[in-house]
């Protein structure tokens, strides 16, 4: 018996409960909540055992309190996939050999599927995947605002309207905890930009805050009851957000209720002080010395290190902050590592494949489709020619912490070689050289990109292959490498990069029957749209790239994608380029263009964008009813049914997103001219018709109204707009606030 009660002491997951449990410590006692639990820990801890729980004591993982069985607690980057293992200390490969992941799309992806339900799929395989490898935080999902095509990692993010971003992020969360592992949910807040994120103080009102920047961290609170945030890099009111008072403490706390970790960023902590008493938990950092490189083997020296220990030892602070911030440690480690039912993940396995490629093929975004040139008429094509880079360059690697090391990627020519051959004889010319690179931390391609060829051979070649094509589809966009999709760094402009431009413009001369894929996280210029007759946005789609984007082209699958932001024709067209509101000056960015973010600026400033926000063709077509209200007054307390038949009128099975936009007809303050408050994704067969209701309430109405500091709405006119995309309204009808 005395053998059997020390295994559990250690925490040990092979041992049972001895048959006195009256004699199991609280803490280990499964009968017991988990606030019983954490209480009883607290209370066996010396001040030393909690001060370790707060900080690193690797690049991914803190100590856990091995006396009392408690574990380490271990993090991975990975949004889109888990980060290979790295050695204790450094960015460098750990060397193991069985750490090769699924590598799903990038959150714009599945934000551009609308599908709350691939969502769930997404975060549940991610969530196995995560479990298998024994780490206990999953550092994602990302939810920051698409403010500006210049971020360079908007491709890790959900898009520019805070509705979609909230339904999408939900789900995702509840999928990932499923199995016993924490989301955390980034980075928290107002973190839009990569020019200067470490120091820069965002100066937003509070309407643009509370409206734009934070719901989608609301719900993943709220209604997802994520386990873990991470604050982010910058500053907002003056305060490094990883120990921000107002953020952590009077929002994320007090209002929403979160009792959860708060996770610094890597590097973000800068204080001890705001660190202890502005609401952080746990302090991780890039290098050892917190923020400060020069140091080495130093964890010890983190601001909620030693530093916090000899603050408390010198009378200086109190305890209380710290048994807080032990607590939300040990809640997060009772619900993963010291929960013994939960499941064991899975790793790299064919369902975890089925799921990447189903976000894929409905991610993908078909933006123009003139003479209906796609579908690809497999029986007629003899030849078809693909030109470009991104066509053979692997896009799993780079990008910054959310690069992978996959355990296969299927290549945009490989798949459409697989699809078409031999049937149909597919050539390839690259047509311009990029970047070159293959590596990123150690990790490599395993690819040799170089090619010492002028730009203009390569564009003779191209235009020789595609002139007698049937088809020629070019495979362009952008990479993860420095200054373009890539954390770390912006774009330095919307445009094309490597002449590509130039190279579309002139295939489009030689071959009428043209289609420009364009792979990215961000909207690019097309100065050649009207040149092209058929254009695609694919987005970073991981490990089932090649796959997805070849059921798409050649018509294995309707693409039923749509824009989660908008596609400006031009830069200025952008609200945040058109106030010189970015990157900012002397330290500070002001978002002068307040709650007018994306197709909320377009719409009120009567801006025709290149593609709307929730845009997307299908190679059939839909028709909408006339939109039906149960009734044409609302009051707060009820509420009413908008009904609206969509009928399938084309000749294929495909999906159509409908999107339910309300404009507020008269308010004492501004309001965009409509914003995005219901969307329901449909399956509909050729003739077929379906009826969608939605419910409206006043919740759907309120504004923040930031003299009141509180959610309002105001009796009135109110119109409902139901349609394809912010663009492309279909039907339209009136109700009354009272």
């Amino acid at each position: 018996m005395k053998q059997r009660i020390v295994c559990l002491l250690l925490g040990l997951s092979g041992c049972f409960l001895p048959i006195q449990a009256q004699n199991i410590p609280v803490y280990l006692d499964e009968s017991k909540t988990i606030e019983e639990r954490v209480e009883d820990a607290l209370s066996r801890m010396t001040i030393e055992e909690k001060i370790a729980l707060l900080h690193a004591q690797s690049k991914f993982s803190s100590a856990g309190v091995p006396r009392l069985g408690i574990p380490e607690v271990w993090m991975t980057d990975g949004p889109h996939g888990i980060r290979p293992e790295v050695l204790w200390d450094e960015w460098a490969q750990a060397g193991w050999t069985n750490d090769s992941c699924t590598a799903f799309p990038a959150l714009t992806a599945l934000a551009a599927t609308w599908n709350p339900e691939l969502a769930m799929n997404y975060g549940k395989a991610i969530g196995e995947e995560a479990r298998y490898r024994k780490k206990t935080v999953l550092l994602g999902p990302g939810v920051n605002i698409y403010r500006t095509p210049l971020n360079g990692r908007n491709f890790e993010y959900m898009g520019e309207d805070p509705y979609l971003a909230s339904r999408m992020v939900v789900p995702y969360v509840v999928g990932v905890q499923s199995n016993g592992v924490a989301a955390c949910v980034k980075h928290f807040a107002l973190n839009n930009q990569e020019t200067e994120r470490g120091t820069i103080d965002v100066v937003a009102d509070e309407r643009a805050l509370r409206e734009i920047y934070l719901p989608a961290f609301k719900a993943a609170v709220q209604e997802g009851q994520v386990w873990a945030i991470m604050g982010a890099y910058n500053k907002y009111l003056g305060e490094h957000c990883s120990h921000n008072a107002y953020l952590l403490k009077k929002i994320l706390r007090e209002e929403w209720g979160f009792n959860g970790v708060v996770i610094s960023d890597w590097g973000g902590v800068h204080d001890t002080r705001e660190a202890i008493f502005n609401g952080l938990d746990m302090e991780f950092g890039t290098w050892t010395g917190g923020d400060d490189w020069s140091n080495s083997d130093s964890y010890s020296q983190y601001f909620l290190a030693n530093p916090y220990l000899e603050l408390i030892k010198a009378g200086e602070v109190g305890t209380a902050e710290l048994d807080e911030k032990a607590r939300n440690v040990l809640r997060l480690i009772f619900r993963t590592e010291m929960n013994r039912n939960r499941p064991w993940g899975k790793f790299v396995s064919e369902d975890h494949s089925k799921t990447a490629w189903e976000i894929a093929t409905e991610s993908i975004v078909l933006l123009k489709n003139n003479r209906n040139l796609l579908p690809i008429d497999v029986s007629k094509a003899k030849k078809i020619a693909i030109i470009g880079e991104n066509a053979i360059k692997k896009m799993t690697v780079g990008g910054g912490s959310s690069s992978l090391k996959a355990q296969y990627e299927i290549l945009p020519l490989e798949g459409l070689r697989k699809y078409l051959e031999p049937q149909v004889e597919v050539v390839y010319a690259r047509g311009y050289v990029g970047d070159v690179s293959t590596e990123f931390d150690n990790v490599s391609t395993g690819q040799d990109l170089r090619d010492n060829r002028s730009p203009e051979e390569l564009l003779k070649e191209a235009l020789v292959v595609a002139k007698d094509a049937d088809y020629v589809i070019f495979i362009g966009g952008l990479n993860k490498s420095h200054e373009q999709d890539s954390e770390g760094a912006d774009r330095k402009s919307m445009d094309l990069p490597y002449g590509q431009d130039k190279l579309i413009s002139e295939l489009a001369k030689v071959n009428p029957n043209l289609i420009v894929v364009n792979i990215s996280g961000n909207a690019v210029t097309m100065p050649w749209v009207n040149e092209v007759p058929a254009i695609v946005q694919a987005w970073f789609l991981g490990s089932e790239a090649g796959h997805a984007i070849a059921s798409v082209l050649c018509g294995e699958v309707n693409p039923s994608g749509k824009l989660p932001f908008t596609f400006p024709v031009k830069l200025k067209d952008n609200a945040a380029h058109s106030l010189g509101a970015y990157p900012g000056n002397d330290g500070k960015v002001e978002y002068k263009e307040s709650i007018l973010v994306g197709y909320r600026w377009h719409d009120t400033k009567k801006i025709k964008p290149l593609f709307g926000f929730g845009h997307g063709l299908s190679y059939t077509t839909f028709e909408y009813g006339k939109a039906q209200l149960s009734s044409s007054t609302l009051s707060r307390h009820e509420q009413i049914i908008c009904s609206v038949e969509v009928t399938n009128t084309g000749n294929k099975p495909g999906y159509e997103t409908v999107q339910l936009y309300i404009s507020d007809l008269k308010s004492s303050l501004q309001r965009p001219l409509k914003e995005l408050k219901a969307f329901r994704k449909l399956m509909l067969n050729p003739g077929e018709t379906k009826t969608i209701e939605f419910a409206i309430d006043n919740e759907m109405l309120q504004f923040y109204d930031d003299t009141k500091s509180a959610w309002v709405s105001e009796d009135g006119s109110f119109e409902i707009l139901i349609g394809s995309s912010s663009t492309d309204i279909r039907t339209k009808a009136k109700f009354n606030l009272k």
